[in-house]
């Protein structure tokens, strides 16, 4: 089975030579002088992953994870057996490297003091990807932090997976050939586009730009809350980029209509300023003397990392495809021998780890504990506050004389009437309540998901 040594390959776009092949200079320095800013390694890299010794418990165990033991012991041998080879915690978050850990918290720390974390979108993975952007200047990725949040607040960026459907998709699709189509070599999702075939004008009648730009957002979303965690889980390494490839074949400056240009920069924008650092590599097929006109026009809108990032090919483009994507993953149209005929197509198909229903189990079961986790550490923080609290008074009446100590004592209990008492008391109830409630919902979905594992097992005659 093929293997690849992933290693750094900066891939630089230079105008080349003959019909309409432009070569990239695959040995040139990671580094290179007068850019602008630094061209960092595949984001991969950051991560270090370790195997994890056989007899360690799986890192799956987190408390409230403990009312799984009830149900069958097939379910829980199956889960057993995700820590045996590799910790999915560890395929899913990394063994993070020293040096950017303290980076980040630093980081985290900035956000906190001007009061930016929110508890949201402020994980390592996060803003690691803002830090690299902005070449680790911290005031830079701050401000560019920030505005990520409160686009994502004023965009309802969180409801959309949940409130918006593309009614659409399927006529969009047919009018713009787009989608995700396996992995390549390293474990990363393949996304595909048939530029050359794109029909703007059928576009705009089938949908606005405006919903495109929201089904792009959502798109972009499940890649990152989904695609990424389960080709991670089948390639048990950490994966957070994406390979793409666009087929320019026919295209030149008459494509680029005011709707498309609409288009093109609103998507660019969006994902170059709120999901930067995805993407790992981007393949230009097809590519005659009428893109490379166009071209030079976009490429002014490109930052030097992005440029860096993308290699422009003519009509003998396979053999380069082949290097990092296997023949099985590539559509039949790309030179591959794949066609997903039962969808009606490569693009239709959405092929990948992420539609394995077992990994997507056990991305559920996992999002389920890490949620009952939370709760419960949440909670125990604000225990070891009130308690935190409590030494503190004591502590201060301890340095009084026992006179000072009654006074004290008997202007504190002046101070807190019993009206006080009972609504401290009520509160506390309410927000106990909340989180049984919590648990509950939790715990329900847990016994779900297990079930339907149950079903699948035994279906598979385990």
């Amino acid at each position: 089975m093929f293997r690849p040594k992933e290693t750094y390959r900066d891939i630089i776009i230079s105008r080349g030579s003959g019909e309409g092949e432009e070569t990239s200079d695959l040995k040139s320095s990671q580094f290179t002088e007068g850019r602008e800013k630094s061209i960092h390694p595949p984001i991969e890299s950051h991560w270090r992953l370790r195997f994890p010794e056989e007899n360690k418990p799986s890192s799956l165990r987190k408390p409230g994870i403990k009312s799984m033991l009830n149900y069958p012991l097939r379910i829980r041998d199956s889960l057993k057996k995700l820590g045996k080879s590799k910790s999915l915690r560890v395929v899913l978050e990394g063994v993070h490297d020293p040096k950017d850990e303290k980076l980040i918290d630093s980081f985290r720390e900035l956000l906190f003091v001007e009061g930016h974390l929110t508890g949201k979108h402020n994980d390592y993975h996060t803003l690691l990807r803002f830090l690299r952007m902005r070449d680790f200047d911290f005031s830079k990725a701050k401000d560019t932090y920030v505005n990520y949040l409160k686009w994502r607040e004023e965009y309802g960026v969180d409801a959309i997976p949940k409130e918006f459907k593309f009614e659409e998709y399927a006529e969009v699709k047919k009018c713009y050939p787009h989608g995700y189509h396996g992995v390549d070599r390293y474990g990363r999702p393949i996304y595909i586009e048939r530029i050359g075939m794109a029909d703007i004008n059928s576009l705009v009648q089938a949908t606005t730009i405006e919903r495109f730009v929201k089904y792009h957002v959502s798109e972009q979303e499940k890649t990152l809350n989904l695609r990424f965690p389960a080709c991670s889980i089948a390639a048990k390494r950490h994966i957070a980029s994406t390979t793409s490839i666009l087929d320019v074949k026919g295209v030149g400056m008459s494509n680029f209509s005011k709707p498309a240009r609409c288009l093109f920069m609103e998507i660019l924008k969006i994902d170059s300023n709120y999901y930067p650092e995805t993407l790992n590599r981007l393949f230009i097929v097809n590519a005659g003397n009428g893109f490379r006109m166009l071209w030079k026009a976009l490429r002014a809108f490109l930052d030097a990392r992005t440029l860096a990032k993308i290699h422009v090919l003519g009509c003998n483009y396979l053999s380069s495809l082949l290097e990092v994507i296997d023949q099985s993953n590539l559509p039949s149209f790309l030179g591959g021998n794949c066609t997903c005929s039962d969808y009606g197509g490569c693009l239709f198909s959405d092929k990948g780890p992420w539609q394995n229903p077992e990994i997507a189990e056990m991305l559920q079961l996992t999002s389920i504990t890490e949620e009952i986790y939370n709760t419960e550490s949440n909670r125990g923080v604000a225990s070891e506050e009130a308690m935190g609290t409590g030494q503190n008074e004591d502590s201060g009446d301890a340095s009084l004389t026992r006179e000072e100590h009654r006074e004290h004592e008997d202007t504190k209990d002046a101070g807190k009437t019993e009206a006080q008492k009972i609504q401290a008391l009520e509160r506390a109830l309410v927000d106990t309540n909340k989180e049984i409630q919590a648990l509950k919902t939790a715990l329900d979905s847990t016994k779900a998901v297990l079930e339907r594992l149950e079903q699948q097992i035994k279906a598979l005659g385990v």
